[in-house]
């Protein structure tokens, strides 16, 4: 896999809030022209884009904010039994800090930190704009 996109609403939040996970800025650029259309079959596009790589270079999330055509559909309150692609997870070495960091960004627990058996504590996150976030600390 090369990168995961997610369409955002604030850039510069969403890189920051990013950044206090660990993946790293890999650049940004604004997408636009007749190729950029012809890819993704939304002609007279322009989009903000941010590429961010993970801790372990080994995956990369691209941010997209799209100044032209405008948004056309909201899935962020979606609940987690809706069709399409939901959340992106990541390993935490302390989840507990961690929850505390991001809250400090405006991170908001969805439900609570669980036990799954004696592999991982887990639990999910709204992030900048809603996004839903997973956040994974092995045990053991």
């Amino acid at each position: 896999m090369d990168n995961v996109g997610i369409v955002v609403d604030d850039l510069p939040a969403t890189i920051a809030f990013f950044r206090e996970l660990g993946l790293e800025l890999e650049g940004q650029a604004v997408a636009e022209g007749e190729w950029a259309g012809r890819v993704t079959g939304l002609p007279d596009q322009r989009v903000e884009i941010a590429m961010m790589r993970t801790p372990d270079g080994h995956s990369r999330l691209e941010l997209s904010r799209f100044l032209t055509p405008p948004v056309v559909a909201d899935h962020r309150n979606a609940p987690v039994n809706a069709l399409g692609y939901l959340r992106v997870m990541f390993t935490v070495e302390d989840l507990d800090e961690t929850v505390a960091r991001l809250g400090e960004r405006g991170a908001q627990l969805v439900g609570e930190v669980v036990r799954y058996e004696d592999v991982y504590r887990l639990c999910y996150i709204r992030g900048p704009g809603g996004l839903l976030v997973g956040l994974a600390e092995e045990l053991g």
